[in-house]
């Protein structure tokens, strides 16, 4: 059956609509928690956010209802498991095995060591690539998402770039009917 190239716009135009359907969870989020962003976009995206209204930005991760990130991966599981660490079942008492000494310089870099100095700590963070993620901490989901690039490094494109994920994250609460 042959279709007119104008009827095959209408329905892929009308099949991307479905598409931006929000998840159920992103309306009741009501407090976010920012972790570091490559390039500070974390300080901006927080700014944005607040003079948007939407959203409470919290320095508290407990008080949070989800956390933006750039990143997921293991990197990122690591740390939400420092945030939010996983209930402990009760296991006999074990000895600590001493932790092993190094000598200064050689030393291994970990990415949550808390003697390790903070560009160490979230150096993983500052690699993002554009794409910056809403995670819901009642089921560890991803619950928005978007990508966005800075022009430059320039606070003022940092600025408009955090500026332009709050817009599409409005659009995506408060679609246009």
């Amino acid at each position: 059956m042959y279709m007119p190239f104008r009827s095959l716009v209408v329905v892929a135009v009308s099949l991307c609509g479905l598409g931006a359907a929000v998840h159920p969870s992103l309306p009741e989020v009501k407090t976010v928690y920012l972790l570091p962003m490559g390039n500070a976009l974390d300080q901006y995206l927080a700014n944005r956010l607040t003079k948007a209204g939407r959203f409470e930005v919290v320095t508290d991760p407990e008080k949070a209802d989800a956390v933006f990130t750039d990143r997921l991966g293991m990197a990122f599981e690591q740390r939400w498991n420092e945030l939010y660490p996983p209930p402990h079942e009760a296991k006999p008492a074990e000895s600590k095995p001493e932790p092993e000494k190094h000598a200064k310089g050689d030393r291994p870099t970990d990415l949550f060591d808390n003697n390790a100095s903070p560009a160490v700590r979230i150096g993983a963070f500052a690699r993002g690539r554009g794409n910056i993620f809403l995670v819901s901490r009642k089921d560890r989901t991803v619950i928005w998402s978007d990508y966005a690039t800075p022009k430059n490094m320039r606070s003022q494109s940092l600025n408009d770039t955090a500026q332009k994920i709050v817009q599409r994250l409005e659009n995506d609460l408060n679609p246009k009917k």
